[in-house]
């Protein structure tokens, strides 16, 4: 499946902004990520397994709240990162 990956976390990719994963869940998928992009996950997940507040994730277009959500193979996933300051 195709991961768009935002700008800030493009430094785990060589500055890739689009690039593939394999997985039976959303979970999965990221920590099949991580195999080829080391850090990039726990920058999204947290300790106890949740999207961390400033992230969102989206399959095919649809906002998730869980990382357990099933995928088929054939999906995109975005990650949106909020961005703050003052």
């Amino acid at each position: 499946m195709l991961v768009h990956i935002p700008s800030p976390l493009r430094s785990y990719t060589g500055n890739k902004s689009e690039v593939q994963a394999d997985g039976s869940s959303v979970d999965n998928a990221l920590s099949n990520l991580d195999k080829t992009y080391p850090g990039i996950r726990f920058r999204m997940i947290d300790e106890q397994g949740g999207i961390r507040e400033h992230i969102k994730l989206y399959v095919n277009r649809e906002q998730i709240k869980s990382i357990n959500t099933a995928l088929k193979g054939s999906e995109e996933i975005h990650i949106i990162c909020a961005l703050s300051g003052g």
